[in-house]
């Protein structure tokens, strides 16, 4: 294989040579990561020195501490696999993650993790594309269903609690966008996340096929956690959680695979209906309901605590839901037992110049 190997200066220059004339690749070249001061005049390598990739196949680290450290190898991992390159190491060796061919116009939503604000984002967007296209979203979750299931129209909270008593998740990501976008919406399942973001197994390519056979303007693959959808899809929104750099780890590969980064913004909770009287809020994020004009009387955050959400249901005219976690079984459940009035949430995203930037990614003919 064609091959960039990584050097520094840390390395006597003989050793870096005859590591390279035994190592199985066919040398494009070689960059000097670091360590020059060390250098005495102009080393011979054996092979050319060089500023990027072109022409490899395979990027092979042979540099070490002090120069490279973990965090700088990721970021030097994350550059090989944003151009689709294995990075190999001594005792490592990370791949590209691989994307199923799809024709339609198509944008992902992905995220640094999990309670960043993406699926807030995708119902944003979804929203924002829907004034005059037709959108379909699919959807990845961990509680995904084992068939990619279409869901036409906004469900009610009386299908939710059908679905949650029959054993069902009644929370997953595809039905908070369906019932909050207003766009039909695949719901998908995936299991395992790697570093860079790809999945071990997911129904998600079955998903895109019937999302095309539909013949929507756009398509609109949701991410889950930090995972990415296995679809090869036109662009990418990243999501970069609040305080996070998006950096970390293999986060710079996000960001180089990313044509819009989201970061530095606001989610305002607000209801979909009228709040009346006093008034609880059940949340998976933020205490803040400083936007909302009603009485709230308590704020939940634990809605993916059971335990601690259990404790927090208490004696109001109006419970304010965002649908996650646990919001119809236990929420949504003990208001109905107790004839409590149920409004679902949904969070505005609020970030200068955003809806511009979205809107731009998307072919004017699509």
């Amino acid at each position: 294989m064609k091959a960039v190997a990584l050097i520094d200066g840390e390395h006597y220059a003989p050793v870096v040579r005859d590591a390279l004339r035994a190592l199985p690749y066919e040398w494009v070249g070689a960059i000097l990561v670091g360590g020059t001061e060390k250098l005495r005049g102009d080393p011979e390598y054996g092979v050319p020195l060089v500023d990027d990739f072109a022409g490899a196949e395979v990027v092979i680290d042979l540099s070490d501490e002090p120069v490279l450290g973990p965090a700088e190898r990721l970021r030097w991992a994350s550059k090989a696999l944003a151009q689709g390159l294995p990075y190999v190491g001594a005792d490592f060796r990370f791949e590209p993650p691989s994307f199923e061919a799809f024709d339609l116009p198509s944008i992902a939503v992905i995220g640094t993790g999990k309670r960043v604000g993406k699926t807030a984002v995708t119902t944003h967007l979804a929203r924002l594309l829907a004034r005059d296209r037709n959108v379909v979203v699919v959807a990845m979750g961990r509680g995904g269903p084992p068939e990619p299931e279409v869901v036409e129209s906004p469900p009610t909270l009386e299908e939710l609690v059908a679905r949650s008593r029959s054993g069902l998740h009644a929370a997953s990501d595809h039905l908070e966008i369906a019932a909050l976008a207003g766009v039909p919406t695949i719901g998908c399942r995936r299991a395992g996340g790697g570093l860079a973001g790809a999945v071990f197994v997911s129904n998600v390519a079955a998903g895109a096929a019937l999302a095309a056979e539909r013949s929507p303007d756009v398509v609109i693959c949701d991410g889950s956690g930090a995972a990415i959808p296995p679809i090869d899809v036109d662009r990418r929104i990243l999501v970069v959680g609040r305080g996070e750099t998006g950096d970390d780890y293999l986060n710079t590969y996000r960001r180089l695979v990313s044509d819009v980064v989201v970061e530095d913004f606001e989610l305002r909770l607000r209801a979909t209906g009228p709040l009346e009287g006093r008034v609880a809020v059940f949340t998976a994020g933020s205490r803040d309901v400083s936007q909302l004009e009603a009485e709230v009387v308590h704020v939940s955050a634990n809605l993916a605590n059971r335990e601690a959400l259990r404790r927090d249901l208490v004696d109001a005219d109006t419970y304010l839901v965002e649908l996650k976690a646990a919001a119809i079984d236990v929420v949504v459940e003990h208001a109905l037992a107790h004839e409590v009035r149920v409004v679902l949430a949904t969070n505005e995203v609020v970030s200068p110049g955003l809806d511009e930037r979205l809107l731009a990614l998307v072919p004017v003919e699509a």
